[in-house]
């Protein structure tokens, strides 16, 4: 077998980094721990709209096709430079793609590049469970101890789109008495947002921002997020990750549900509902109509993201964390 040639490079270009989509796409479908979040439909957006320091991304190619991304910049402070993985804070799972099979070879060439970069600490938070940068190891590295990040609450599925191999029988009787309140107040009809990406944002924003009115705005207050989901959305609907649904009540849209589905997994990213409907439970006719449909779609688990709501563990998910690690220089 002839030797596996492979040849690394430091983009800082935004422009190159814009110019990997179609490979890193076909890296990202190769990669068995790439979730929606670290799809370029995701991250490029995520840089175009934040770019809070020095794009740092490492690329690892073997001829012309790219088999390692590890997509990082560099932020600069007082206290040095640290290597953060584009896409943090937004993103509920972060880590680097490789391409199967090879893995320990690929992270080894990124992290010999990553060397040659001037950093005094790199952090990567929200590594997901079998998270590729859960195997760094490099002697010029000062490794500590791998540590819990962040709850993910996560529904098993099971059954069908009853809800009953999956959900308790209590929030599924709490979900019925909603359906019941809801068609008391008028005529309901839950609706795909999908293909109008933008309309449906108009409407998350709206309800969002109505649900979160006098707590701090919400997520969607701050007017870059807007701008980044107005930029990735239409990207990830695209590729056929998105699953947006409308609940509306006499023609009056009252609650909106945004998430995505990949590789057998459901993921609850955000929501939003009109306060003045809140006896008739939008939220959780929402999540309730997407787990059946997760279901239909033959998807194993139903993931509700970081964060322990409560409501999460009422529908009967459970904790999963992910991991974070921090490294310097030896």
């Amino acid at each position: 077998m002839s030797e596996l040639v492979l040849r690394s490079e430091i983009i800082d270009d935004p422009a190159q980094f814009d110019a990997l989509a179609p490979h890193w796409w076909k890296l990202w479908g190769q990669s068995t721990s790439a979730t929606p979040f670290q799809s370029p439909a995701w991250l490029v957006p995520w840089w175009r709209t934040f770019a809070p320091g020095d794009l740092a991304t490492v690329a690892v190619w073997r001829g012309g096709d790219l088999i390692g991304l590890a997509p990082l910049y560099l932020e600069h402070g007082n206290t040095g430079s640290k290597l953060l993985p584009v896409g943090i804070s937004l993103s509920d799972y972060l880590d680097i793609l490789c391409a199967p099979g090879i893995e320990a070879r690929v992270l080894a060439v990124i992290v010999e590049k990553i060397l040659s970069i001037g950093w005094s600490q790199w952090i990567l938070p929200d590594l997901p469970e079998g998270g590729a940068g859960l195997a760094i190891a490099h002697p010029d590295l000062k490794a500590g101890l791998p540590t819990t990040h962040g709850p993910c609450p996560v529904l098993a599925i099971a059954g069908d789109e009853t809800l009953a191999g999956c959900v308790p029988s209590r929030r599924r009787r709490q979900l019925r008495r909603a359906f019941q309140a809801a068609s008391r107040r008028g005529r309901i009809a839950l609706s795909s947002a999908g293909g109008n990406p933008q309309t449906f944002l108009d409407q998350l924003i709206r309800l969002h921002e109505a649900r979160w009115a006098g707590h701090g705005g919400g997520v969607l207050a701050d007017v870059a997020v807007e701008h980044f989901h107005r930029r990735s959305l239409p990207l990830l609907d695209a590729h056929g990750l998105v699953r947006c649904w409308l609940f509306a009540i006499d023609g009056r849209t009252v609650g909106a549900y945004y998430g995505f589905h990949h590789r057998g997994r459901a993921y609850a990213y955000l929501g939003g509902f009109e306060p003045a409907y809140a006896d008739e439970s939008p939220g959780a006719i929402l999540i309730g109509h997407a787990i059946a449909e997760s279901i239909r779609e033959g998807a194993r688990e139903f993931d509700f993201l970081r964060g322990q709501e409560a409501y999460k563990y009422t529908w009967g998910a459970v904790d999963r964390w992910t991991m974070r690690r921090v490294w310097t220089r030896s």
